[in-house]
This record gives C-alpha cells, sequence and structure tokens, in this order.
C-alpha cells in the first residue's frame, strides 16, 4: 500500500483531473466519491485503477467490505487534508480512482425495445448528470452526449448522476453523423423535443424504438439534429414559464416514454 502526504506528482495529476478536461482524457483516468456511485460502479462492473482513503482514520465496514470486493486494486492512504481536496466540498472516507471508458456507440445496446437519449452540445455538467440519472430512472439503454459539449467525467456531471452513470452507458460523440450512422442500422424513430413540435408528447407514439433527441439548454437542438429528425414533438406548459429547463424536459418525456411503454397491451 503507498502513502501519500504530500502534494507529490501522482496526487497533482488527480487534482487537475477534477478541474482540467483535457488532462483527464490524458490520464484516461477520473475520481468517483460518495458510497452509493462507487457501490454501484464496482457492482456494474467498472474497472476501479486505484482506491484512495484516509490514512488517519479506520476504515467504515462499508469501505472494508468494499476492498474485500477488490483484492487486487491499488490501495493508496493518503493525508486527510490532500484527500479533503481531492473531495472538494465533501469530506469523504474514499475515493475511488476510475478508467475511463471508450466512447464507443456500441456500448449502447439497440433492441426491439430500444431507447436511447442524444443531449445535444450540453453546456452545464449538472445538466448532464440529470439526464443521465433520469434515463436510468426512465428505462432507457444509454445516453449520447454530441458536439462541443460539458464533459460527461467531469465531477459535477458524475455527482449529479448519483451513480446512474455507472448503470446507464454514456458516450460522447464529436457529431450528429456518427450517431446517425450508428442508429440506422436498426429500424429507429429519431425524434426531437422542441418547443414549436407538430405533436404533443402523449399524443405520440413512443412504444417504438426511438432515440429521444434533447437539444442545448440555450438555443435547443441543432439545425442538423432538427433536420435529422423523423418527428418533432413538444411539452405542452402552462403559466409563465416559457420553457422547461433541459434536463426537465427531458425527464418530462422519458417520463411520458415509460408510462406508455408501461400499459397493458391491446
Amino acid at each position: 500500500m503507498q502513502r501519500i502526504s504530500t502534494r507529490n506528482a501522482r496526487f497533482q495529476v488527480w487534482q487537475a483531473s477534477l478541474t482540467n478536461r483535457t488532462k483527464r482524457q490524458r490520464s484516461g483516468e477520473f475520481l468517483v466519491q460518495g458510497v452509493r456511485p462507487i457501490s454501484v460502479a464496482v457492482d456494474n462492473g467498472w474497472p476501479v485503477n486505484t482506491v484512495i482513503h484516509d490514512a488517519s482514520r479506520p476504515l467504515s465496514r462499508w469501505a472494508s467490505d468494499l476492498l474485500q470486493r477488490l483484492p487486487d486494486v491499488e490501495r493508496v492512504a493518503m493525508a486527510p487534508e490532500l484527500l479533503a481536496e481531492l473531495g472538494e466540498k465533501d469530506d469523504p472516507e474514499l475515493i475511488a480512482v476510475l478508467a475511463l471508458p471508450a466512447d464507443d456507440l456500441d456500448r449502447i445496446p439497440v433492441g426491439p425495445d430500444f431507447l436511447g437519449v442524444v443531449f445535444d452540445r450540453p453546456t452545464g455538467p449538472g445538466n448532464i448528470g440529470s439526464v443521465i440519472r433520469s434515463a436510468d430512472a426512465f428505462g432507457a439503454d444509454g445516453v449520447i452526449v454530441t458536439g462541443h459539449a460539458a464533459d460527461v467525467y467531469d465531477p459535477k456531471a458524475v455527482r449529479a448522476t448519483t451513480g446512474s452513470l455507472f448503470a446507464v452507458p454514456a458516450v460522447r460523440a464529436p457529431s450528429h453523423r456518427e450517431v446517425l450512422e450508428w442508429v440506422r442500422r436498426s429500424t429507429v424513430a429519431v425524434v426531437g423535443t422542441d418547443e414549436h413540435g407538430t405533436t404533443d408528447v402523449y399524443d405520440f407514439d413512443f412504444t417504438q424504438p426511438v432515440l429521444l433527441l434533447i437539444g442545448n439548454e440555450t438555443a435547443g437542438l441543432s439545425t442538423a439534429w432538427r433536420e435529422a429528425a423523423d418527428h418533432l414533438v413538444r411539452i405542452p406548459i402552462t403559466g409563465s414559464a416559457s420553457s422547461l429547463n433541459a434536463a426537465n424536459a427531458a425527464t418530462a418525456v422519458l417520463y411520458e416514454i415509460s408510462r406508455q411503454r408501461s400499459r397493458p397491451a391491446k
């Protein structure tokens, strides 16, 4: 077991990965904290490279059991003040260093009941995490983040998923082209959400295989995605609100899809 009590080179790499996307990508690792997220990651077989824990206090029952499940994983005992820096606002007992998975669209299974979610050019990592969490809650097969966007593995995004990142594949794609080439291998309806959509969400048949498109928080769907969509649907809203937050809109449509698919077949 390695011990780290100074801001050595290794600590600096981990610290940089919290705020620097390029360095996170270069190292091929990202940090995860919290009992539920780490437990879900291990339960789903995510590769854990290193487990960092507080060198000054005994491990809890949960942490001890986790390490027993990962007998071959490197352990690092870290000075508490350094661990707190890696934990940012929290005071974690343990931080897991996980390997970044490949951005391979084939990680997302496409079956007869397929439901995929595209989040187009999101700027807020918290919104990415919220969409992944809702996708998990309502039975989606995967989430794709396209274009120039915030990072799926930004700590704010990871925290906002509350572990769902490790249960639902989330893949980054450069543009709509790669996604359309992949999804067109199967018969899938590409359905965009738009305030000027021609059909209300509850009037559209979501029981078919669907790739759901969610637009940027400010600008909505790009022209390319809008043109690629087979259908555009809208969420009817009332009151003084002019629109919904992107993550809230995604949640509303995902709920409607789940509701339709859970109804007994006629």
